[in-house]
């Protein structure tokens, strides 16, 4: 298995990517090899600084950076020796068997769009975020941000590439799939909602239990949440946002500190050819282990491949 690393990817690369990167090889198996893509000279000047032996990692030499700010379509199409747009002609030629990135989000979407493509039949692919559960155990929610406007039949889509992944990843048996919505009952919410909950009621793809409001999203009411990205980018911030407060406040609770998004590292563009992660542009060297180590997860969970199969039948 081969991961790739954008190494110039977040705000604090190159130097935190490596650290991340020497701590996910104390836990990846033996068999994993992780490929630092980015500038050689600094990546090789940073493993200096750690003494750490040339042949750790496979380094492939991208001189270029998409940055924070730029425009992900432009930069992605403009910067062809950018260590993004290089990582994702590895994936695409089979030289990686997964892309990890804390780079430029957009450009990260745009990458996987342009090169390794979603998978036929997929409308809109999706990002998701972990829900912790307060009696244990993770619970997903998609979309989070990249579809900020959706119809019912993405929606429904939304609950099979939830159900895919937190059966395949999380091993979650026959997972509770639901709609977020201002009500349980069935004909509550806006026209998306009372159409999605149609398509959804009567399926047979995935375990429909119906609606859940946001006072459930971390009760055991479901294990997959579907809800437009508009949405959903709202509930992930809501919940970031709390999780700093109690920082702040200083409260020291085990179930609060399931929040820090350190804990996950990243999280996968469900629905594309491939495995592809996108991590946080602020991630530090434990964010970056966790996003490799995920990255790994879903490659061996032949992820990708279930879900082509799932809509191919």
């Amino acid at each position: 298995m081969r991961i790739g690393l954008d190494v110039m990817g977040g705000d604090f690369a190159p130097s935190t990517t490596i650290k991340g990167a020497l701590l996910a090889l104390q836990e990846l198996p033996e068999s994993s090899h992780v490929v630092l893509i980015g500038d050689e000279s600094k990546i090789r000047t940073e493993l200096e600084k750690g003494r750490v032996a040339n042949d750790a990692f496979d380094i492939v030499h991208a001189p270029d950076v998409i940055g924070m700010g730029e425009h992900p379509t432009k930069a992605f199409l403009k910067k062809p020796e950018s260590s993004i747009s290089v990582g994702f002609n590895l994936l695409k030629e089979g030289a990686i068997d997964g892309f990890a990135s804390a780079g430029n989000s957009g450009a990260m979407l745009v990458g996987a769009f342009y090169t390794i493509k979603s998978v036929a039949g997929v409308i809109r692919p999706s990002v998701t975020s972990i829900l912790p559960k307060e009696q244990g155990g993770v619970g997903l929610i998609l979309d989070v941000g990249i579809n900020a406007d959706c119809k019912p039949d993405v929606l429904n889509q939304f609950a099979i590439l939830g159900s895919l992944y937190v059966e395949h990843v999380h091993g979650i048996t026959n997972p509770k799939v639901a709609l977020l919505n201002i009500g349980e009952e069935e004909g509550k919410g806006n026209l998306l909602c009372q159409a999605a909950y149609n398509l959804m009621k009567d399926t047979e793809e995935f375990n429909f239990v119906g609606n859940v409001e946001g006072r459930d999203l971390f009760n055991d009411s479901a294990d997959v949440i579907v809800c437009d990205g508009f949405t959903g980018n709202v509930v992930l911030k809501q919940a970031e946002a709390f999780y700093e407060l109690t920082k702040k406040r200083g409260l020291k609770d085990e179930y609060f500190d399931r929040f820090n998004y350190e804990n996950y590292g990243g999280t996968p563009i469900l629905g594309v050819n491939g495995t592809v992660m996108i991590g946080h542009g602020i991630s530090n060297d434990k964010a970056i282990k966790n996003m490799l180590l995920h990255t790994a997860e879903v490659i061996q969970a032949k992820l990708s491949e279930k879900i082509k199969q799932a809509f191919q039948e």
